[in-house]
């Protein structure tokens, strides 16, 4: 099943996703995480649309071929104004699907509209989270803000401070990477990576009204070896949010969904038929 590109206002900036299926059917949104692109989803929304739905994987602002934020603007508010935008721009219930950056995204936008959204599920996301974990992340950041020589050098990096498995054929980085000066930069705003955007207070904030807000079912997909979302951590979401419920992907870091997550889109396709039926 090919993607049609398909282009939906979010707040300010053109939200650019890959669209599977009938656009008639049931939506169902996917944000990927800080860094990644569309394509980390592209497997699940595939699968999806398969089973009869309409799988959107989009590029969070600043990513990929979605805009960047003429003001600058990349708090965590931003990117749920984007989610709500696009909530607004579908005619019907959807169910919002987010990893890390995304599925934080998802988390604040769509607790605010309860009347839009059937199912929120998140991959290893939680209101409260280890800052050691994040500083893993503030780290791969750092070391790429200078871009990188060659493809090797930013799989290298990918390795280093991520903890994703050693690409033994780098070739498909190329589509994730913008040339700049002879050098290999990711294919986001270089913004998104300042460190008043990572993990900031406010950012804390906004997880933990929005998940004390939130009404619509939502599911957590925890990575059993994640270096962010916490036993503790776990604990408190599930107070601030009764209706949670929590699966573990065993033997995983916290960037899991990467660019293959078939797997995942396995358990959703059955919170799906609970939550978004057909």
């Amino acid at each position: 099943m090919s993607a049609t590109r398909i282009t939906l206002p979010g707040d300010g900036v053109a939200m650019v996703a890959d669209a599977y299926g009938d656009p008639a059917a049931p939506p169902v949104c996917f944000f990927h995480g800080g860094g990644q692109s569309r394509r980390s989803w592209a497997g699940s929304a595939r699968r999806v649309a398969q089973a009869g739905y309409y799988g959107l994987s989009f590029d969070l602002r600043g990513h990929g071929d979605s805009g960047w934020a003429s003001n600058g603007d990349y708090l965590l508010e931003a990117y749920g104004r984007d989610v709500e935008a696009i909530l607004f721009a579908l005619d019907r219930p959807v169910a919002l699907v987010g990893a890390s950056r995304g599925g934080q995204s998802a988390l604040v936008g769509g607790s605010r509209h309860p009347d839009r959204v059937g199912l929120i599920m998140l991959a290893d996301v939680a209101p409260h989270i280890d800052d050691a974990g994040v500083e893993e992340i503030r780290s791969f950041f750092h070391a790429s803000a200078a871009g990188f020589a060659s493809l090797d050098e930013a799989a290298d990096a990918l390795h280093l401070h991520l903890g994703q498995p050693r690409l033994p054929d780098v070739s498909g980085l190329a589509k994730a990477m913008r040339t700049d000066g002879g050098r290999l930069f990711w294919h986001w705003d270089p913004r998104t990576t300042s460190r008043e955007f990572l993990h900031p207070p406010s950012e804390g904030e906004a997880l933990v009204a929005a998940a004390q807000r939130v009404t619509a079912p939502v599911v957590l997909v925890r990575a059993e070896l994640s270096e962010i979302v916490t036993d503790e951590s776990i604990s408190q979401f599930q107070t601030l949010t009764p209706q949670l419920e929590v699966e573990v992907a065993y033997g995983v870091g916290h960037m899991f969904t990467g660019d293959h997550n078939d797997a995942f889109a396995d358990r959703l396709l059955r919170h799906l038929g609970r939550h978004l039926p057909l």
